[in-house]
């Protein structure tokens, strides 16, 4: 098989559709404009605990420092909104709404503004365990990386072996910038990659090749006066337009982070025990995201629709089958225990109060695990009883 270099763009587009990939573009190697903001980024302390940002320093913005010969750099985005959008998040309590033929697997606006609208509602409900929805899946981490494997076997078939490395969030890479500089949207104010026909729910990955492949031409910023991100995060996380301090973060606080919630963010936290989707949700582009064209990312056990009594009631061994081959499982049992811990400690205190069996129920979940053997789980629970 043969294929003209001129030609490659059209076909690796091809390619990646048939993969499940929603886009693929090309950037270059030269990202050097990246390296004065990653180094401020990184001198305000905006990282927060995650020392291999700043151990991997300026590697992150030289794709050709961090894998040595390579000339281009093959990018992918791959929509994750739930094809299977269940009833009750397209319905209003009365009147159902007809879903689409699950063979097309695109959302329509409407089903879109309504997802949103019931996630944004969720939020609300104290005694909800709300999960970001890239999370609810399958491991994103292995599709993406099984199939940017495959669309780099397609590409050796075609033009003869190719030099590569895969990457899906997995090293130090500037996903956000490649992804702009190939064209596959602009950055966002929340510092996400933003599309205009969709939006922001989609993960990145990339394929770092030894040879030079015409690159994609970038696209315009389409946020203009737009701060609707940077008022909606519940931690005020996003200290400037395209400026994120991680410490913030919820995601990084409910993911990343290992120890205690720092006591000041706990109640801004609200029921969030797994990421956070606030600056999405609100983003005006986001009336235009699309359905996975995977099932992979369909959700599991219920976790859109999860309480915080039945989520604290897991053990180890229930949680380590109940996340098998998500990526929930990577934060461990103890994290998953202080961050349901905390959404419970809110519940608790909500305005919104519980109906006096539900509080009952779900302080004695929390009270059992007072004895646990981490300290970062017992201090937690003490706060969430009001005992600490």
């Amino acid at each position: 098989m043969s294929i003209q270099q001129q030609g490659l763009p059209e076909q690796l587009q091809l390619w990646g559709r048939q993969l499940g990939f929603s886009q693929i573009g090309v950037a270059p190697v030269d990202l050097s404009h990246a390296e004065p903001g990653l180094l401020a980024w990184l001198a305000a302390g905006h990282h927060g605990s995650m020392d291999y940002m700043q151990r991997h320093g300026l590697m992150r913005a030289r794709p050709a420092e961090l894998v040595p010969g390579t000339l281009s750099v093959i990018t992918a985005r791959m929509d994750y909104l739930p094809g299977t959008i269940a009833a009750a998040s397209i319905q209003s309590a009365t009147t159902p709404v007809a879903l689409p033929d699950p063979e097309s697997r695109s959302a329509p606006e409407s089903d879109t503004h309504s997802f949103v609208q019931h996630e944004l509602a969720r939020l609300q409900q104290p005694g909800e365990a709300v999960i970001s929805v890239y999370a609810r899946g399958r491991d994103y981490h292995k599709v993406m990386r099984q199939r940017l494997q495959q669309l780099a076997h397609k590409l050796q078939e075609a033009v003869g072996s190719v030099g590569h490395r895969v990457f899906t969030d997995s090293a130090p890479v500037l996903e956000a910038e490649l992804a702009v500089k190939s064209g596959l949207g602009w950055r966002g104010k929340h510092t996400l990659v933003l599309q205009r026909e969709a939006g922001s729910f989609f993960f990145l990955g990339e394929i770092f090749v030894d040879m030079a492949l015409a690159p994609g031409e970038p696209v315009s910023d389409h946020c203009g006066s737009c701060s609707a991100c940077i008022s909606a995060c519940p931690t005020q996380a996003i200290v400037a337009p395209y400026r994120l301090d991680a410490r913030r973060c919820i995601s990084y606080l409910t993911i990343e982070h290992d120890g205690p919630i720092p006591l000041e963010l706990r109640a801004l936290m609200g029921n969030r025990i797994y990421g956070c989707d606030d600056c999405q949700l609100v983003c005006p582009w986001n009336k235009f995201a699309q359905r996975s064209a995977l099932p992979d990312f369909d959700e599991r056990h219920g976790l859109g629709a999860a309480q915080l009594e039945h989520l604290i009631q897991w053990d180890e061994a229930v949680f380590l089958r109940m996340t098998e081959g998500s990526a929930i499982r990577r934060i461990g049992h103890v994290r998953w225990l202080r961050n349901v811990a905390i959404a419970a400690g809110n519940a608790l205190r909500s305005e919104k109060a519980l109906p006096v069996q539900e509080q009952q129920a779900l302080r004695k979940a929390v009270q059992d695990w007072s004895g646990h053997a981490s300290e970062v789980v017992r201090e937690s629970v003490a706060w969430a009883s009001g005992t600490a």
